[in-house]
């Protein structure tokens, strides 16, 4: 049986949709050569278009470099994950935004080995420990990195801050990066606290 924080952060899911049968980067470039709509989505993919890198020590198909949080009119926040204590860093250090303001999270990542299909980021938001958001956006299918692209990089859609008494303070938040096979590739927690004033 899952336990309530995986439920609260399950993807949604279309009914009757299934993941498509799994298979390598070569068995993509070969699939179809005279299909002019497939090459044109293959080539959307990046697939067959560089030298795939890959990390021969790190088994991980995707190796999130950073989170960024963008503030209109202020520097970004970022949060390098390549480096050690990274993720006690983001759960013990909260980021601070004014209330109301517009803000947007920002990821910078790379592929390895496999194509990956459907990537989707979750979040699940609480105060006082009662969840008071479910955000759910879509990154998308990528070919492994390049030389030439070796990160990719997601803006996410803009969100408001909460405003007033009543919606500032400090929230917690347990988010994930999670792929249609349903494999997570990063959980963490982070929090926010939402004041007057920066």
């Amino acid at each position: 049986m899952a336990s309530k924080e995986e439920d609260e952060l399950a993807p949604t899911t279309v009914e009757g949709f299934k993941v498509g049968e799994k298979k390598t980067v070569e068995e993509y470039a070969k699939l179809d050569q005279n299909d002019e709509s497939l090459r044109r989505w293959k080539e959307s993919l990046g697939i067959g278009s560089g030298d795939a890198l890959a990390d021969p020590n790190d088994p991980r198909t995707v190796i999130i470099r950073s989170l960024a949080l963008e503030v209109e009119g202020r520097d970004d926040i970022t949060i390098d994950l390549t480096s050690k204590g990274a993720l006690d860093t983001l759960k013990n250090t909260p980021f601070t935004i004014k209330e109301g303001a517009r803000f947007r999270m920002k990821v910078q990542f790379r592929v390895q080995r496999q194509v990956l299909s459907g990537l989707k980021y979750l979040q699940a938001l609480k105060r006082k420990g009662i969840r008071v958001a479910k955000d759910e956006e879509m990154i998308g299918s990528y070919a492994p990195s390049t030389k030439d692209n070796p990160w990719y990089e997601k803006k996410f859609a803009y969100g408001e801050a909460p405003s007033g008494m009543m919606g500032r303070g400090h929230y917690d938040a347990t988010s994930k990066f999670v792929d249609d096979d349903g494999v997570t590739h990063l959980l963490f927690e982070w929090s926010v606290d939402i004041k007057k004033e920066w």
